[in-house]
């Protein structure tokens, strides 16, 4: 009864030639969205797997200010910020706090730790709200213009330097035309399966913005362990034209400002920055729909690679299952074979250079989580951004 009513529906075509004929299209999609990723793991990310930094012909040592903003944070700031302050830079540097309308006792901890560090520490309190001016773009503006450097250093009061050599190796990076300098920033290590989805979310995406960058197409940063020069935040105007946004003083900032000839990227263990990863999922979850609220003000071409990388890593699941039951199992085999040994090597050794070594174990877990990762996260590209930064 159903096969005489399927001839007819389809023209007498038997069923066996009906899914041979339905399902070719969708292998040769798959066929192509194995080719998307294995030209963004070649083109792009090797960049990163086998970088080498560029030999300097002489060190350059130039005055740093270093910049934090804090509200209600007395807990890193007495964790973290020694380690800011007690840098080997044989150069002059300052680290700014730009304490902004804590209530707790953040105030206290920056006056005693101003007793100690009386030149390199300077505080700056605000007690006022700024005025339709979301997250935390004012207070960093302020830390911005009372930096006494041109070359800024950008962190956060969550975050630690992973060694006493970050200042002098993130601003080593600077030559005649750099204007902006890419760091990276990891997450300590801790057990659980949050903190390694965490910290492979955050190789993932350094793996990209740092690729990118080494390309010619930069596009973000973090403001974990990011510089640039105060000239150019000041030529780009700062960020009025993004202060309707509670983020971005970060990512947007740079997919404004940065060029194919004004960005460099360091790549090296003792330039990276550690912070310590939400210990919730709810509080995790939250965080990144923030961050990813602001991709959707990215330049068109930067949407684009970023969409198409995204899309291709959200089907190449589906399509390889049904690829493997419907039309040819050891083709599709194949297919996804060499996709896998070519991100296997990739990811050991960009996870090598950025030094998250102990996830490689745990790569082929994460590339499945990811197919659930943007169907969690795709509709913050939608969503209001919320209005607060901390």
């Amino acid at each position: 009864m159903v096969l005489p009513y399927f001839r007819n529906c389809y023209n007498h075509m038997e069923l066996p030639e009906l899914i041979q004929h339905w399902w070719i299209p969708v292998f040769y999609l798959f066929a192509a969205v194995a080719a998307i990723q294995v030209f963004y793991y070649l083109f792009f990310f090797t960049r990163v797997a086998f970088y080498r930094p560029p030999k300097r012909t002489r060190n350059q040592q130039h005055p740093v200010s270093v910049i934090i903003c804090a509200r209600d944070e007395d807990e890193n700031i007495a964790r973290n910020l020694p380690g800011m302050l007690v840098q080997q830079y044989p150069s002059t540097y300052q680290v700014i706090v730009v304490n902004d309308n804590s209530v707790d006792d953040s105030k206290y901890i920056l006056q005693e730790l101003k007793k100690t560090f009386k030149d390199k520490l300077h505080i700056v309190e605000l007690t006022q709200e700024a005025k339709l001016i979301n997250g935390k773009k004012y207070p960093l503006s302020i830390g911005i213009k009372e930096a006494k450097h041109e070359l800024v250093l950008l962190s956060d009061a969550d975050c630690v330097p992973a060694s006493e050599s970050w200042i002098r190796k993130m601003q080593d990076a600077y030559d005649e035309k750099t204007e902006i300098v890419l760091g990276y920033g990891a997450y300590h290590k801790k057990a659980g399966l949050l903190n390694k989805i965490i910290r492979f979310e955050t190789f993932h995406a350094a793996l990209q913005y740092l690729s990118y960058a080494l390309a010619g197409i930069p596009y973000m940063g973090v403001g974990r362990n990011l510089s640039y020069k105060k000239e150019l935040f000041f030529r780009k105007k700062g960020f009025s034209s993004i202060n309707n946004i509670p983020g971005g003083d970060d990512d947007l900032f740079v997919n404004k400002a940065a060029t194919k000839t004004n960005t460099e990227v360091v790549i090296d263990p003792e330039a990276f920055t550690l912070s310590y990863p939400k210990t919730t999922w709810k509080s995790w979850l939250s965080q990144k729909n923030r961050h990813y609220s602001t991709s959707r003000y990215y330049k068109p071409v930067h949407k684009f690679l970023l969409g198409l990388y995204s899309i291709s890593f959200f089907l190449f699941y589906p399509l390889f299952i049904v690829s493997l039951l419907f039309y040819s199992w050891p083709i599709a085999l194949i297919i996804f074979g060499t996709r896998f040994l070519i991100q296997a090597l990739i990811f050991y050794l960009g996870m090598k250079k950025l030094n998250e070594k102990d996830l490689w174990p745990w790569f082929i877990f994460f590339d499945i989580w990811m197919f659930l990762y943007y169907i969690i996260f795709a509709p913050a590209l939608w969503k209001r951004p919320r209005q607060s930064w901390n």
